[in-house]
């Protein structure tokens, strides 16, 4: 298949020993260093030690037009102006710092309201944030699914020829967003196979049916690597330059990029590379319903889907590569956080952070990379921090990221001129 030249290539992961068929905690810490070396490979810079803080400043009066959303600049204004408290935003932020955090965004009304940077970044330092991919990858299916080229519905094997006349041929579109595709995986094949592949697609799709779909929910990086196959067939386009043509253009994300493997197909499950500013704008848009600036980027229909329903019974905290906040059976959500619990898929009854809003959704990344989006403030909150294998407290996860709407909110946002 044609492939574009990519920007950059992921460089080769170092040998390091394999896991035993058993994961142990030994096994998954080492296991978990060769991951983040992999995963690193792809790009991005850790920040240096040094730590400062540039709180928000009051900015110049007038309003945009409903829904509030950033030109080329962002607008950046008190926090009183559209009701967040000042005090208890400076103590979020100083948990930020504490929990290795590079920087903290605080976005309400479409306006920048706090922000913070730390361990020598700024505004326009660009950091890989490693499953918060898999959110943005979830959005491109929807743009192709809006254009006609593919259904959720549809079978994988379209695209995936291999697939046909196997088990897996069952698989849809739909199983693969949703982690419940029954595809083989384990801890080995995720995070010391699959990222030292030199195709990691080929990898991907070349690995069997383990279940059939439905049946398991599996935190699944192989499975979501054989949407880029997908996508690149249904739209004829490379998925790095599709998502910045169709995405990251679109919505003024002037220094974001998807990472490509080293035979050039874009990594769908992990190597985004962005800045706090950037991801605060993709969240804007999720929590704008897909609309950016009067022109629908992607479908209030695909958001809803991707973002206000579980989309599988096996993980009420699951959309399409979304996290969510629904009561009922939850998938360990520090899968995506942490690899030392990769090998603990077990579910527990509850929601993802109890006391937040039940329509609160989250793109999360390893070692806490964090997009909020809480439509029912109007917020949207974005972390990067140090990429932790195994993040130690104190750290910022969900759970101090929900704060800003369950302290921080002290009123309405208001009315101006």
């Amino acid at each position: 298949m044609r492939r574009q030249q990519p920007r950059r290539r992921c460089s080769p992961v170092p040998s390091r020993p394999g896991p035993t068929r058993r994961s142990t905690p030994t096994a998954a810490a080492a296991l978990a260093a060769a991951a983040l070396a992999g995963l690193a490979a792809c790009g991005g810079s850790s920040g240096a030690p040094a730590a400062a803080a540039i709180p928000a400043t009051a900015a110049a009066s007038g309003q945009a037009a409903a829904p509030h959303q950033p030109g080329a600049e962002w607008e950046t204004v008190s926090p009183a102006s559209v009701g967040l408290d000042a005090a208890r935003l400076d103590a979020i932020a100083k948990t930020a710092q504490d929990g290795k955090s590079s920087c903290l965004l605080v976005v309400r009304a479409g306006k920048i309201a706090g922000e913070w940077y730390f361990r020598g970044t700024d505004k326009d330092t660009a950091q890989d944030v490693f499953s918060v991919t898999k959110s943005v990858t979830s959005t491109l299916v929807g743009i192709a699914q809006d254009d006609g080229d593919l259904k959720v519905t549809d079978s994988a094997s379209t695209w995936i020829p291999s697939w046909r006349g196997t088990p897996s041929q069952v698989v849809t579109v739909r199983d693969l967003l949703s982690m419940d595709s029954g595809r083989r995986w384990s801890v080995g094949i995720d995070y010391r196979q699959l990222i030292r592949a030199d195709d990691q697609t080929g990898f991907a799709v070349g690995l069997d049916q383990a279940n059939p779909p439905g049946r398991v929910w599996a935190y699944n990086n192989s499975a979501v690597q054989t949407l880029s196959q997908v996508l690149d067939g249904a739209t004829g386009k490379d998925p790095v330059a599709f998502a910045q043509e169709r995405l990251f253009g679109p919505l003024g994300m002037t220094h974001t990029s998807m990472t490509p493997d080293r035979s050039g197909n874009a990594i769908t499950y992990s190597g985004l590379h962005t800045t706090c500013r950037d991801l605060a704008r993709f969240g804007e848009l999720a929590l704008d319903h897909g609309s950016w600036h009067g022109k629908q980027v992607v479908s209030a229909d695909w958001l809803r889907s991707a973002t206000g329903t579980s989309s599988t019974d096996l993980n009420a905290a699951y959309g399409y590569l979304w996290w969510l906040n629904h009561e009922g059976l939850v998938g360990n959500p520090l899968v995506a956080t942490d690899l030392s619990q990769v090998g603990n898929q077990t579910a527990t009854r509850g929601r993802l952070v109890s006391g937040a809003p039940d329509d609160m959704f989250w793109a999360i990344g390893l070692g806490n990379q964090i997009v909020q989006v809480d439509p029912g403030s109007d917020t949207v909150v974005v972390r990067i921090g140090t990429p932790e294998t195994a993040p130690k407290p104190p750290t910022f996860g969900p759970a101090q990221a929900s704060r800003v709407v369950t302290e921080a909110v002290s009123g309405p946002v208001r009315a101006t001129g």
